[in-house]
This record gives C-alpha cells, sequence and structure tokens, in this order.
C-alpha cells in the first residue's frame, strides 16, 4: 500500500511576481519580495526511497475547508502526528516558536547546499529524474511520484519540500506537459539542473542480443535510439517511462523483450546490459527545472536564468516588440516557447474561415540569462508590461554551470 506524508498543517501560500510599467527605465524600480520557504529539518539517516506519491492520495477537498483540513485530517491531528514524527529535531517546547517561523530560502540554499529534503520526481526507481533529483539535492529522499501533475500537487500539499521535473531535452526538445503545468499552479522556479542520458539496451539474465525481438521505453528514448534499434530489426513499443519499462520485463520475466534505460534501472531491477550508450546522438541533455513553494531571493553574485510567460495583443510586430525590449538592454534569450491559451479563441469568425476565429491566442515561455535583482532585467520587464496582456515571473535562479 503507498503512503504518503504530510509534513506541515500550514496552506502554503502561493505569489507570483510581475512588474510595474514605467514611463523611464531610469526611475528606480522595487525589486522582487524576499521569499521564504517552511521546512522541518530531518534526522540524518539514510534516504528512504519506498515511499510514492500516487495520485489517489492527491484528491481535492472542499474550498471552505481548506484552512481547518488538509489532506482530509485536521490541523490539530496533522500537528500530533508531525509532534509523534521521530525523524523531527524540531524542539517541541511550546514556548519556543522560532521554530515554526519561515526562514527565507537564499539563492546558495536553493541547490546541493539544502539537504534531508523530500524531492518528488515522475517515474520509478531507476529513472532519469530520480538521477536528477539526486544530482540538483544530494542527499535528498527521492520521492517517485505517477503523473508529472502528482509531483506538482505532492509540493502544493506540503507532502514533499521540492520536485525536480523535465522541462527540455537537447533531441527531442521541450516537454510541454510540464510548459502548461507551470501555467496552472503556483509553484516558483528555484534552479535548474542539466543532466546527461546514457541509454542502455538491457534484458533478464541469460537472454542474448539475438532472442530480442522488441524492446519496451518512453517514446522519446526510442526516438533518440532510432538508427540502432532499426538496424537490430527490433520492434519499438512505446511505455511511460524508460525504468517502467525495465521494471516491467524483469517482473514478467520476459525473454524476447527487452528495455531501454539507465545503467542504474538495470542494476536495480536486476538485468543485464546488452549495450551501453545506444543513443544516436553522444550530446543527449536532458534540463530539470527545480520547484518549490516559495521563490528564491535573486543575486548578482553568480550567473542567473529568469523564466517568465506573457501573452499579447494580436497585431503585425507585436511579438518584435515584445523581444525587443531584451534586445534593447543587451539581455540573451535562452529559450523561447509558445503554447496555445486554451478554451480562449479571439478575433472575430467571418464566412471565408467557415464561422471559425481568425486567429488564437497564444502564451510565450521565454528564459532569459539576467538576474532579477538586476536593474536591467526590471527594466526590460516593466517595458514589456506596457503591451502584454499577462505577465507572470516564473522563478529567478542560479544558472546550472555543471556542464558547461
Amino acid at each position: 500500500m503507498a503512503s504518503s506524508i504530510v509534513r506541515s498543517p500550514l496552506n502554503p501560500i502561493s505569489r507570483h511576481v510581475t512588474c510595474k510599467p514605467s514611463p523611464s527605465d531610469h526611475r528606480s524600480r522595487t525589486t522582487t519580495a524576499a521569499a521564504v520557504t517552511i521546512h522541518r529539518p530531518y534526522s540524518k539517516q539514510r534516504r528512504r526511497r519506498n515511499v510514492p506519491v500516487l495520485a489517489c492520495s492527491l484528491q481535492s477537498h472542499n474550498a471552505d475547508d481548506n484552512h481547518n483540513v488538509v489532506g482530509g485530517r485536521s490541523k490539530t491531528e496533522l500537528q500530533r502526528i508531525a509532534d509523534d514524527s521521530p525523524n523531527d529535531d524540531v524542539s517541541k517546547d511550546p514556548n519556543n516558536n522560532t521554530n515554526m517561523l519561515p526562514r527565507p530560502l537564499s539563492s546558495t540554499q536553493s541547490s546541493n547546499s539544502v539537504s534531508h529534503l523530500r524531492v518528488a520526481y515522475q517515474g520509478v526507481r531507476g529513472a532519469y529524474s530520480e538521477s536528477a533529483a539526486e544530482k540538483a539535492y544530494p542527499y535528498c529522499e527521492a520521492v517517485p511520484c505517477e503523473q508529472f501533475e502528482t509531483a506538482f500537487e505532492a509540493v502544493e500539499r506540503w507532502l514533499v519540500d521540492r520536485a525536480v521535473l523535465p522541462i527540455e531535452n537537447s533531441l527531442g526538445g521541450s516537454i510541454h506537459r510540464n510548459y502548461d503545468l507551470l501555467l496552472r499552479h503556483r509553484l516558483h522556479i528555484v534552479g535548474e539542473v542539466k543532466f546527461a542520458v546514457r541509454h542502455c539496451l538491457m534484458a533478464n539474465h541469460g537472454v542474448k542480443l539475438e532472442d530480442l525481438k522488441r524492446v519496451l521505453s518512453h517514446p522519446q528514448a526510442l526516438a533518440q535510439c532510432e538508427h540502432t534499434l532499426t538496424r537490430l530489426g527490433l520492434v519499438r513499443e512505446a511505455v511511460d517511462d524508460t525504468a517502467g519499462a525495465a521494471k516491467h520485463v524483469a517482473f514478467h520475466k520476459l525473454n524476447d523483450t527487452g528495455a531501454v534505460a539507465s545503467s542504474t534501472a538495470a542494476m536495480i531491477y536486476e538485468l543485464n546490459i546488452l549495450a551501453q550508450d545506444i543513443q544516436d546522438d553522444s550530446d543527449n541533455v536532458t534540463r530539470f527545472l527545480m520547484l518549490a513553494r516559495e521563490p528564491i531571493v535573486p543575486g548578482t553574485d553568480k550567473p542567473f536564468k529568469t523564466s517568465i510567460v506573457f501573452s499579447l495583443e494580436e497585431g503585425p510586430g507585436v511579438l518584435f516588440k515584445a523581444l525587443a525590449v531584451f534586445a534593447l538592454r543587451e539581455i540573451n534569450l535562452t529559450k523561447i516557447e509558445s503554447r496555445p491559451l486554451r478554451k480562449q479563441l479571439v478575433g472575430a469568425s467571418d464566412d471565408n474561415n467557415n464561422g471559425y476565429p481568425k486567429y488564437f491566442d497564444y502564451l510565450f515561455y521565454v528564459d532569459f540569462e539576467a538576474s532579477m535583482a538586476d536593474q536591467n532585467a526590471q527594466n526590460a520587464l516593466g517595458h514589456l508590461r506596457e503591451f502584454s496582456t499577462y505577465l507572470r515571473v516564473l522563478g529567478s535562479y542560479p544558472v546550472d554551470t555543471t556542464m558547461l
């Protein structure tokens, strides 16, 4: 039976940051508010990986009861459970209230300096996402989730402290689902981690390469190994994730089926690696986002990246004007992604278009190399807000330079 742990009875307070326009770039602007997060320290013991978060455990509750009930339990009951937890080192002195106060999270604490956290990832044990979570937060307790949205909700409901989820791959492109979830939920990007993907072809012990007829894996993994799998004459079948494919092959003791997954998955599920590094391109890197309930305090002491999402009115040259606010200030853009704004069609229909709208409304996701603590970046967003219909800062966070 899957179980989950509620770390705090407090309801998270979501916030997002926008920049107010100003007639002049020389006018002083207010920086982003100091961000805080609440977490309990964990006892120094080895990680526990056997507590998955399932979608069924994240049930919705009546909004009217949110102040009194969390996860189906009263605040009083949850506080009692937290107080009785043997993994908490927090003082139980009723007169000591300092342990329950929010503590600021600085940019230096957004990554590997924070340990003993519960970090959600999508997939099962052995997934690349699990390895990315461990790279982002060494010594964390990696918590598997069934779906991407389950990981988002686990952070929002205080079941975990962070989430590490993929956003783009150097070969497969963007993970559109997570772009949509970033907008739907109120989590903040507090960091990024780039992870080199090295695929292995594996099977049960005693099964030889010539015995294989088909191979299971995630669709992107299969696409990234297309040339190798075609040369071997294997039928490709897509499943939810790479580690799940390895687990399926091992559990059902398949003798004619292999899996494409990580070497870690092969070790966990006791499979034999028949071929290593079978990806078509050795430059196979996935970028993951580190998500939290509260933003970090941006700094200027190291390279920073800022992620935003905005929408614009329809018209000639509007997108050009939006991007020009960064070019005029010599701010480098590292990513731009457009996604349709669902349930909102704009533009009048006409007879020449068979009654359908002339155009659709789009959201634009942009990453740029600057910190929100930089006046230049604030001026750029203030300028953008003058003609955007919607603007939200998803996060301002340190750049992962480990693979540069």
